[in-house]
């Protein structure tokens, strides 16, 4: 099987478009998010799981929450 994206070689991938800083500030973020996690009661984190599914799905509401909300001055 053939993947379209790999045989036009014009067709941008991730790493043409995310830059080392961002991915910076990504990890730094996930790192932040996994702490509060860890910091949460069972009970915060039992509420998540039941909203997100998995500890996965959680984080990256969490992470995702923490990339969109505005900037505090």
């Amino acid at each position: 099987m053939r993947f379209p994206h790999r045989l036009n070689p014009e067709t941008p991938t991730m790493s043409d478009d995310f830059s080392e800083t961002q991915a910076n500030v990504l990890i730094g973020t996930t790192e932040k998010m996994i702490d509060i996690w860890n910091r949460l009661s069972a009970e915060k984190q039992a509420a998540l799981l039941a909203r997100f599914g998995t500890q996965e799905n959680a984080l990256a509401a969490l992470v995702t929450t923490q990339l969109v909300a505005p900037a505090k001055p």
